[in-house]
């Protein structure tokens, strides 16, 4: 196996990818078996994906949307809020296979119909992938797994991030080789020739102030403990949203302030998948960027810039521990950071991703920024939550 990247800041869409995509054949020795492509929303996600088809056909391209940018090995790649990351492996005894489908009308159909497509693809009928990559468009990931498992249980691990832009107005994108889609999911059903391993975490730690949901919809907590939810969030938090108590956005207000929902204890550690406060509704309820359900537990997480930095490294070396290997048998990783962490240490990207270039002993990774990140965690379930760092590295051999 052998895997490289490749990245590019040029402003225009054609140049920027036959570039990047020249590049990484000259490192690879040639064509990929797999790539993985992210960009901002500064390029036209459907000519990149027609270049791409012109550029080879037959190429097996999984490719979404990332916030402002990317980042590789090579540092953070962001001009004005444009760049570009290509991520490919060439290893002829694995068997990589993409699938996608527009979400339409239900999103667990379109997950169960694009893994099944994904695992065709790859030429591996009946066999169980090692792995699974997923993008979507924002909104029902919990849905687009819940399809996912349907067709290949709930034993393999379901990781990747949803599509993002630059300004939260919902022009994210999906694509293949050759298609593009606005409210998308493409999967790819990985099947490498060497192991992989994985970790998903946060950057946050638990408080003292925790309660129970009494009353939610979907993605709208409307009680904690039986009081307004945003009341009650305003009071843990020591007002951060207090001018937004009557209803408006909060997102800027709440990134370092997530809400978490105890998953495992293993000895004296905890595990949370988090959720992000998005807005508070007229009648007191808090908008959250996952679903959850009454009766759920939930803690009040709070962060600072410093961990957000340290965090990316500290999840790819959970990564490496999982899979009891170092980081010189290490060929290269996927990285999915939180859009909402990646604006709030923007300045200090290069340093996060130093840090987990230094992780995983220089080798290459191509890293995204997304509206919502999916992993597996220690209680061995496929999850969807926010503000969290979803990291999966290749073994060299």
């Amino acid at each position: 196996m052998k895997i490289a990247t490749s990245w590019s800041t040029s402003p225009d869409t054609e140049e920027s990818i036959k570039t990047a995509y020249k590049l990484l054949q000259s490192k690879l020795g040639g064509d990929p078996d797999w790539m993985v492509v992210y960009s901002s929303v500064g390029y036209d996600c459907d000519r990149l994906a027609a270049c791409l088809n012109r550029i080879d056909p037959g190429l097996s391209i999984h490719g979404g949307s990332s916030c402002q940018g990317v980042m590789t090995d090579a540092g953070f790649h962001s001009l004005e809020g444009t760049g570009l990351g290509l991520f490919g492996i060439k290893d002829p005894s694995g068997a990589y296979g993409v699938g996608a489908e527009d979400v339409k009308a239900s999103p667990r159909d379109a997950g169960r119909n694009a893994i099944q497509k994904a695992i065709d693809a790859a030429h591996r009928p009946g066999e169980k992938p090692q792995l699974v990559w997923l993008t979507c468009a924002p909104g029902f990931e919990e849905d687009i797994i819940k399809g996912i498992e349907e067709v290949i249980g709930s034993d393999i691990p379901i990781a990747g991030g949803s599509s993002a832009d630059n300004t939260i107005e919902g022009h994210w994108k999906q694509f293949i080789n050759g298609k593009g889609f606005s409210n998308g999911v493409v999967i790819t059903a990985l099947y490498p020739s060497t192991r992989m391993h994985w970790s998903f975490w946060s950057g946050y730690y638990a408080t003292d102030k925790m309660g129970k949901v009494t009353k939610s919809r979907k993605r709208t907590i409307m009680e904690i403990d039986n009081r307004s939810a945003a009341e009650v969030y305003n009071e843990w938090t020591g007002g951060a949203i207090k001018e937004s108590l009557k209803g408006g956005s909060v997102l800027a207000n709440t990134t370092l302030y997530p809400i978490g929902r105890p998953l495992k204890q293993m000895g004296s550690l905890k595990f949370y998948c988090l959720s992000h406060p998005e807005s508070v509704t007229p009648d007191g309820g808090l908008n959250i960027f996952t679903d959850i359900g009454e009766n759920e537990e939930i803690v009040l997480m709070t962060g600072s810039k410093n961990r957000l930095v340290d965090r990316a490294g500290t999840v790819a070396k959970s990564a490496l521990r999982n899979g009891l290997i170092s980081s010189d048998q290490v060929a290269g990783g996927l990285i999915i950071y939180c859009a909402g962490c990646m604006l709030t240490i923007q300045d200090d990207m290069p340093k996060a991703a130093a840090n987990i270039r230094e992780t995983i002993g220089g080798n290459p990774f191509l890293g995204a920024f997304t509206f919502g990140e999916q992993g597996a965690l220690v209680d061995g379930a496929n999850h969807h939550g926010n503000l969290m760092i979803s990291a999966v590295l290749f073994e060299s051999e």
